[in-house]
C-alpha cells in the first residue's frame, strides 16, 4: 500500500484498500495513455517518412505511369519496409487504443464506485467530517477525483 493511504486517519482497512485499488488502476491507465500516444507519433513519423521518401524516390520519376510507379514502389526494399513500418504501427496504434480504454472503463469504474459508496465507507460522523481529507489526498497526490462521479 502507498504512504499516503498508508497513513490516512479517520479511514478503515477495507476503504483504505479500495482507495489502493483505484490509486493502481489509474496509474495502468495512465501508462496505457502514454504508450498510446507514444505508437500514435510514432506512427505519424514514420507515415511522414515514407511518404517524403515516396514522393522524393519513386513519384517525382514515375510520375508518367500509375503502373512504372507501382513497380518502382515494390522493387525499391526501403520503399516497401517504410510501408510495413507505417501499417504495423497503424495497427499497433489501434490495439493500445482499445487497451487504453479498457483500462480507463475499469478505473472511472472502481472511482464512481467510491463515490457512490462514499456515506457508507465514512458512517461514523468524525469520519465523515473529515473525509474530504482523504479526497484531497487522493486529488493531490494521484489526480484521482473523489468530489464527483463525471470527470
Amino acid at each position: 500500500m502507498d504512504v499516503p493511504i498508508r497513513s490516512l486517519n479517520h479511514t478503515d482497512e477495507a476503504t483504505k484498500q479500495m482507495l489502493e485499488n483505484v490509486r493502481k488502476r489509474k496509474e495502468k491507465f495512465d501508462i496505457a495513455e502514454k504508450r498510446h500516444f507514444l505508437a500514435i507519433y510514432l506512427t505519424l513519423i514514420f507515415a511522414f517518412i515514407f511518404f517524403g521518401h515516396f514522393y522524393f524516390a519513386i513519384a517525382k520519376q514515375y510520375s508518367y505511369s500509375f503502373f512504372a510507379m507501382f513497380s518502382a514502389a515494390l522493387n525499391d526494399l526501403l520503399t516497401v519496409y517504410m510501408f510495413a513500418l507505417t501499417l504495423i504501427g497503424y495497427g499497433a496504434m489501434n490495439v493500445l487504443k482499445q487497451q487504453k480504454d479498457k483500462k480507463e472503463k475499469e478505473y472511472q469504474e472502481l472511482r464512481k464506485e467510491i463515490v457512490d459508496k462514499s456515506k457508507d465507507l465514512w458512517k461514523r460522523e468524525d469520519d465523515w467530517k473529515n473525509r474530504h481529507h482523504v479526497f484531497e489526498l487522493m486529488k493531490k497526490h494521484y489526480d484521482i477525483n473523489l468530489y464527483h462521479e463525471n470527470k
